[in-house]
């Protein structure tokens, strides 16, 4: 019976008021941007700090960073629907959700709080449209997209990827250069790399733990793989980025 009392006067209250929740079609306009891969879209938002702007979203704590957070949890929560909805690999969904909420249960201010999520809807948007650009590929690049994906911690070489898929190195090759624009090796490192680059931003790991877990030959090899492609050592870029929306 509380609960019910306090609900009408809950009800009471907002009615004299004249408080009003916004139409949902803002907020699911944000969301299918994330869906379809469109990162213009969602930059808009993100520059425009929308998510922060909480009028006409609802109480749902008194206090403003537990607010946040509870918006943060129910946001991930919609993308992640969303996106799988779009085709993003189940797991690999909720994966990702769980890791942004347990990185956001730590924030204690509300700049945090924002700043995590746009990183979170542009790291989704990105593999969206990534998923989106690999609807069109060749089933045999499809496939070493998602081997490599999957091995990412092993030392992949193009007999593995020719092995996987039945075809010979020399025609997978061809093909995949023709399907992504650069090579199998090139991809390969791209990944290692992008997941390096994750590691390094969010985790305490020691660079030569980096490099043996990602199967470079040595930390050296790694180091001078990785400032090719970022244009800085790791060690830089982990003194640049390592948790810097903190």
């Amino acid at each position: 019976m509380e609960l019910s009392k306090d609900w009408y006067n809950t009800e009471f209250e907002a009615s004299e008021q004249d408080s009003k929740h916004r139409p949902p079609s803002v907020e699911y306009s944000f969301y299918t941007a994330v869906k379809t891969g469109d990162m213009e879209a969602v930059l808009q938002n993100c520059n425009a700090d929308s998510f922060s702007q909480l009028e006409g979203t609802g109480v749902l704590s008194r206090n403003p960073v537990t607010n946040l957070k509870y918006h943060f949890v129910v946001t991930a929560a919609m993308i992640t629907r969303y996106c799988i909805d779009g085709g993003m690999e189940p797991e690999q969904a909720y994966r990702l959700s769980d890791f942004y909420i347990l990185k956001m249960d730590s924030c204690t201010t509300i700049q945090q709080i924002s700043s995590l999520h746009h990183v979170m809807a542009k790291d989704f948007t990105g593999k969206m449209a990534l998923q989106k650009k690999s609807s069109v590929l060749s089933k045999p690049v499809m496939q070493c997209v998602d081997y490599i994906y999957s091995h990412i911690k092993e030392r992949i070489t193009i007999e593995d990827l020719a092995a996987h898929t039945g075809l010979s190195t020399s025609y997978l090759s061809r093909v995949f250069k023709q399907n992504l624009g650069v090579s199998i090796s090139d991809y390969i490192r791209e990944k290692k790399i992008e997941k390096a680059t994750h590691l390094l931003r969010y985790s305490d790991k020691a660079i030569i733990d980096i490099a043996n877990y990602l199967a470079f030959s040595s930390q050296s090899h790694f180091i001078q793989v990785f400032e090719n492609f970022t244009g800085m050592t790791p060690k830089k870029y982990r003194n640049k980025y390592y948790r810097a929306m903190w």
